[in-house]
């Protein structure tokens, strides 16, 4: 009898977040399903997976996601409809407000998983059919005070300037509010190994996390206090004598300001400040300059802050002071969250820039990108508003909303504000996988293919451009983003320009991007699978670049910049009525608004629901029992989750993870305080108050 031959294993990439981890997926018999395998060559996991990636298959059920368009009736009820009917309802109520109120009367918001190819195509959809400005995108939310801080110091913003496999051969590593035991598991490979090989590990957290276990030093600062814990080592480096003066001389500007705002930070004052010991910083101090090389890498701890930008130049600042950024396994790094959170923003889902990383704002970008697009340059709205400042203008300026991978309902700060303002729209249209929070409130609902149902590319961490390849044929009444962005371009009168095959997309996007910061006009498909992807900046016949600012910065001058920085509150800090401090987070069963992972009963078994974690003295004085629901409430709201009562969280602090929605939906509490250069939330620290229900 002969057995017919197992189908062959098509190599592709985990959706989740930014380590794009590779993997095998393996057709099942009649084509209902894949497998997940192990893809020991890719070298960024070398086959390890998290339970998330391993189960990323299940939510590719038609048991739990969508597979018809809904339209919401008259009687208020979304039902099912064709995808002409849905597509020119959508159509209709973009127009219709368009004509009615202005084209910036129509908001697009997208996401930092969607690929390079569909943010693309909305960034363009957004300026080229409807002719609005307001366009950003919940990457704000992951890492934009980095890029910011990135731009002003190294003149270019790409997460890591180095590949993961550096991080293991630096004597030294700073982590700043990043626990990739949960957050990121197969890179945790990465730090033992570093440990391994005789290098140190320094973590820098409120809570002793899973990570901070694996450290050589860990310092448990306040939260929002990040910037003066930088500046105070930054004031030990030089009242020691550790800067490295002949890389200061020939290799950066602005040392003298920002030496004397450091000075302004003397150890005691910052240990007042943050909690954290003098000895301690001391300790930190010998131990990243003991080496010859060193770096530090931040996640969203210190940049999800009012003042994050700055936060994260002082750290800036500590690697360029002594000499540790430039070199070879030295530098700053940042590690991007969502799975293409780096990508999303360097095509033109953002507010303010075009393909490429180019600023919407140069004359010389908008020529590029106009010619490209076949448009005059002078028909390009200008810059919009930010991801948060958009959604709250939702309602009142922005009256109808074109949503695509995203969930804001569960992911923004002061959430029930941004629902209330979300069911205010005159027409909200979402194209999602499944029906989240923020989909059911939709007048449309559009169901869109999935990372194993598509081609397309991502951009890793790194800066490694990835290809996913098509696994699955989707099922019948699922199309793909860029099947609904020509379907909606035609409609609004829009006949060319939205092609709906992935690669020629890309071969689109390659000639928009050539000569700008983030240039992949030397990237093709066949090229990504030759090599197991392409670091950008990669021009035409350049091999890509992995590591950046070896031998210049990406500035006029090629010199890093310093920015003087100093020490300034939270947005928000505790007072009688609100004593105790907030900071939120994620837990390794649950990824971002939960939207996908919570439909998925394995990780669902593991992490069921929210919780509030507490330090044994504070629940003692409040009376709080483990186990038992507790109500946090801030300036913006309530929410109630059971208590989790552990010793390795500071006494002023809690925790909440922020993957649920309902009564224990975090960012109920979370402050949408703002940083003023990167836009970014204060998700990390509010003011609250406890109490058992």
């Amino acid at each position: 009898m002969h057995t017919p031959e197992a189908a062959p294993a098509i190599a592709t990439h985990c959706p989740y977040c930014a380590l794009q981890c590779g993997m095998n997926l393996r057709p099942e018999p009649g084509g209902v399903g894949v497998a997940v395998e192990e893809r020991a060559d890719f070298p960024v996991n070398r086959g390890a997976l998290c339970g998330k990636g391993r189960t990323a298959p299940a939510v590719l059920s038609s048991r739990v996601r969508l597979t018809e368009p809904l339209v919401r009736t008259h009687a208020g009820t979304l039902e099912p409809a064709t995808w002409e009917e849905a597509l020119d309802a959508v159509a209709a109520g973009l127009a219709r407000t368009g004509r009615a109120h202005g084209p910036d009367a129509v908001g697009v918001f997208g996401g930092g998983g969607l690929t390079n190819e569909k943010a693309y195509a909305l960034g363009k959809f957004a300026r080229v059919a409807l002719r609005t400005s307001q366009i950003d995108y919940n990457g704000r939310f992951c890492m934009s005070s980095a890029a910011a801080a990135h731009q002003r110091a190294f003149g270019l913003d790409r997460g890591l300037p180095f590949p993961l496999e550096d991080i293991p051969r630096t004597g030294c590593v700073i982590l700043v509010g990043s626990n990739l035991a949960e957050t990121m598991p197969p890179a945790l490979r990465y730090l033992t190994e570093l440990k391994a090989n005789g290098g140190t590990l320094i973590v820098i957290d409120p809570r002793r996390t899973r990570t901070a276990d694996q450290a050589d030093l860990h310092l448990a600062p306040r939260p929002g206090t990040d910037l003066a814990l930088a500046l105070g080592l930054l004031h030990l480096v030089v009242a020691e004598g550790r800067t490295d003066e002949e890389f200061i001389a020939e290799r950066t500007t602005g040392w003298e300001e920002a030496r004397a705002a450091a000075m302004a930070h003397w150890p005691e004052l910052v240990e007042r400040i943050t909690g954290v010991p003098v000895p301690k910083l001391r300790e930190a101090v010998a131990l990243f300059c003991a080496p010859e090389s060193a770096m530090v890498l931040t996640a969203r701890g210190p940049e999800q802050q009012s003042k994050g930008t700055d936060t994260v130049g002082a750290w800036i600042n500590l690697c360029l002071a002594t000499g540790r950024a430039g070199r070879p396994l030295s530098g700053y790094g940042c590690l991007t969250g969502q799975g293409n959170g780096q990508g999303g923003r360097e095509h033109g889902q953002k507010a303010d820039q075009l393909p490429g990383y180019r600023k919407l704002t140069d004359p010389a970008a908008r020529a590029h990108v106009a010619e490209v697009w076949g448009v005059d340059p002078d028909t390009l709205p200008g810059p919009g508003r930010s991801a948060y400042e958009l959604l709250d203008a939702l309602g009142t300026d922005v009256k109808a909303l074109l949503l695509m991978g995203s969930n804001p309902v569960v992911s923004a700060p002061r959430a029930a504000h941004i629902e209330d303002r979300i069911r205010s729209l005159d027409f909200l249209a979402v194209a999602d996988v499944v029906l989240s929070e923020t989909a059911a409130l939709a007048d449309v609902v559009l169901p869109v293919t999935q990372w194993a149902e598509e081609t397309g590319t991502t951009t890793n961490l790194e800066g490694r451009v990835l290809l996913r390849r098509q696994a699955l044929t989707p099922p019948p009444g699922v199309r793909t983003d860029l099947e609904v962005l020509h379907g909606l371009a035609a409609r609004l009168g829009v006949e060319k320009g939205f092609p709906t095959a992935p690669e020629e997309v890309f071969e689109e996007l390659r000639r928009a991007s050539a000569g700008g910061p983030a240039d992949y006009s030397g990237i093709s498909y066949s090229r990504i699978e030759a090599e197991q992807g392409v670091f950008w900046p990669c021009p035409p016949d350049s091999p890509g670049q992995p590591r950046l600012f070896l031998d210049r910065f990406a500035t006029d001058d090629g010199r890093a910049r310093f920015v003087p920085v100093s020490h300034r509150e939270a947005a928000e800090v505790p007072d009688a009525e609100y004593p105790v401090l907030l900071t939120t987070g994620r837990v390794v069963a649950q990824y971002q608004s939960g939207a996908q992972t919570r439909r998925v009963d394995e990780l669902n078994e593991a992490a069921p629901g929210p919780f509030v974690e507490l330090h044994p003295r504070l629940a003692a004085r409040i009376g709080a029992v483990d186990g038992s629901p507790l109500a946090v409430t801030s300036r913006r709201g309530r929410a109630v989750a059971p208590a989790r009562i552990t010793d390795t969280i500071r006494a002023d602090t809690v925790f909440m993870p922020f993957h649920w929605p309902g009564e224990g939906r975090a960012n109920t509490l979370t402050n949408p305080a703002l940083d003023p250069v990167s836009r970014m939330p204060e998700f990390k620290v509010c003011a609250v108050r406890v109490e058992p229900v």
